[in-house]
């Protein structure tokens, strides 16, 4: 992990996108994230805490924005912590505390998390194991989602119990080798 002063927002960002474009989209591991990249409807969010305390007051305040926000502007909302639950145990630990904050806020049923993580990984797997990519993001991530976006998007795509499943056989396919070509020229689109 870059030290903390190299970190500048806008190559978070820039490599954050690269990732959604790449794999999530690309790939087809979310089929309903293009249409929220196409109409700029994610908001991008770079906290600077450094501590699960100051992460924590970032994701309550992303939490009411997006239950406040019009879902035509903000949709969805990734707040990307580059500096703080770099271990993916602790990270896998503070999703307790962000579920209990959305309770807390009376947003549990309206928002919803999703987890991404540089070293995520499924519980009875190896580490290395490709099937734990569909989750792998450049840094932790928190992704909220609006629970009624997501009931249209399951309308829209009724087979969605099975995206999990296409997405491990996906990434299978891919093997290790390519996702690392996937991500080989970074900046070349």
């Amino acid at each position: 992990m870059p030290h903390q002063a190299l970190i500048k927002p806008a190559d978070v960002v820039a490599q954050t996108e690269n990732w959604l474009e790449k794999a999530v989209i690309g790939l087809n591991l979310c089929p309903f994230a293009k249409a929220v990249q196409v109409k700029k409807q994610i908001r991008y969010v770079v906290s600077e805490a450094t501590t699960p305390e100051t992460l924590l007051e970032d994701l309550v305040k992303e939490l009411e924005t997006l239950a406040e926000a019009n879902p035509e502007q903000i949709e969805t909302t990734l707040l990307i912590h580059p500096m703080v639950l770099n271990d993916f145990l602790d990270f896998n630990d503070f999703l307790d505390v962000a579920d209990t904050a959305l309770q807390e806020l009376d947003l549990d049923g309206q928002l919803q998390i999703a987890s991404f993580h540089p070293d995520y990984q499924f519980a009875g797997t190896e580490h290395d194991d490709i099937d734990n990519y569909t989750n792998r993001s450049p840094y932790p991530t928190l992704h909220l989602l609006r629970e009624e976006s997501i009931d249209r998007a399951v309308e829209a795509f009724p087979e969605a119990e099975s995206i999990y499943e296409k997405n491990i056989e996906t990434m299978r396919k891919l093997g290790h080798e390519g996702w690392r070509r996937l991500f080989s020229n970074y900046g070349k689109k």
